[in-house]
């Protein structure tokens, strides 16, 4: 046997042996994260892990405590979502594996929170105790909290919590009627700024390019706006008075405001009391138009092209929902997908919305094109509904 054969052996060898251990290495399928999402299944604890592409269910993910009021954000590369629990629980669940990667109580009533602009910290908005908390992303531990202490002794709720850039957070107080400003630069020793809001403020809205925070008032007519860019210019008052003159309706749900309403240079917001979508001009931030729906709108989330507006209802409207066209301004489309719709969800390139139908356990799935149903997906009591496309926006 000559040298070169030997060698050419040893070598063969070598590489079978790499493939092995590369083989064995591996476990389960390979797969990428950018069309799975979660879907809550609020009367259980659990969120399903679904797949936009094929319209799926992969698994379930059991185990997350009160899910009555969750909210969801995700990791960087979009594999963990953080989900906060109504309970206080900050889980981080593993969209791969279908499994709980850490789990913390850290408060008595938490309604959501966000990600840190580079990833690393994960931060809690709480109504019990009244303030903020920032995890390290990796491994939950408590980096740092931020009491909302607006007066001694006095602590309000926090909501509208949003991610800024400049590893900074954005959020609102409910009982103080301040918005405040908090840099995590330095995460051990966060630094906040506060500012005048207004009466009641109940939620919060980022502009897509992380500038504006608009935080709408639930004690008064009007919203809050706060320029991120030149905050020592305050606080600034649009849409004051909106409702003046009309018979305001009793508000059986809070609307939410987020960052889907903004479609092109118009914002499309909840009237609180009101039958209606206020569209507002982000250029001079003055109302341009009023769309007549049909209920008290709760979400008004736009098609990522911005061509269409949709929206969902409060109570006892909630089984209907609006299609709003952007360049009329006006309903082109009613539609009834089930019983207690509580949240839509577009997938990333709009292709699809899907919506929760609570008491139908159903998960409607529509063409925003033709609005005809593509498929349903079976879930106990979905609610929120959340892809992992989040991940790359800022205000989530």
């Amino acid at each position: 046997m000559s040298f070169m054969g030997v060698a050419a052996r040893k070598g063969l060898l070598l590489l079978f042996a790499v493939l092995l251990v590369g083989g064995c290495a591996y476990r389960g399928d390979v797969r990428g994260t950018a069309d799975l999402g979660v879907v809550v299944e609020r009367a259980s604890g659990t969120v399903a892990v679904v797949n936009t592409s094929n319209q799926s269910v992969l698994g379930e993910v059991a185990g997350l405590g009160d899910l009555s009021h969750a909210h969801v954000t995700y990791s960087r590369d979009g594999r963990y979502a953080f989900v906060f629990g109504r309970d206080g629980g900050l889980t981080k669940v593993d969209l791969l594996t279908r499994t709980i990667a850490r789990r913390v109580i850290q408060a008595g009533n938490s309604i959501g929170g966000s990600i840190s602009q580079d990833g690393r910290l994960v931060v809690a908005q709480n109504y019990e105790p009244g303030g903020i908390k920032a995890f390290d992303a990796e491994t939950l531990e408590l980096v740092s909290e931020v009491p909302a202490e607006y007066a001694p002794g006095k602590f309000s709720r926090v909501v509208g919590l949003a991610d800024v850039p400049g590893r900074k957070f954005v959020y609102a107080l409910f009982d103080a009627g301040e918005i405040w400003v908090t840099d995590f630069s330095d995460p051990r020793k966060p630094a906040t700024r506060r500012y005048r809001a207004g009466k009641q403020p109940y939620d919060g809205l980022v502009t897509p390019d992380g500038r504006y925070f608009l935080a709408g008032l639930f004690g008064e007519d009007g919203i809050a706006l706060l320029d991120l860019w030149q905050p020592e210019k305050g606080v600034r008052r649009i849409l004051d008075g909106y409702g003046r003159g009309e018979e305001k309706l009793p508000v059986y749900k809070m609307p939410h405001l987020r960052g889907w309403a903004i479609a092109g240079d118009k914002a499309y917001l909840p009237a609180v009391g009101h039958h209606e979508v206020l569209v507002v001009d982000t250029r001079s931030w003055k109302e341009v138009n009023r769309i007549p729906v049909k209920g008290q709108p709760v979400f008004v989330m736009a098609r990522p092209d911005g061509r269409q507006v949709w929206v969902n209802f409060a109570f006892p409207d909630n089984g209907w929902v609006n299609v709003i066209d952007t360049l009329d301004e006006k309903v082109v489309k009613t539609l009834a997908p089930g019983k207690a719709v509580l949240h839509m969800e577009f997938t990333p390139r709009g292709d699809a919305v899907w919506l929760s139908a609570r008491d139908d356990n159903r998960v409607r799935i529509i063409d925003p094109e033709n609005f005809g149903t593509i498929k349903d997906l079976t879930l106990p009591a979905p609610s929120g509904i959340f892809f992992t496309n989040r991940a790359q926006r800022i205000g989530f």
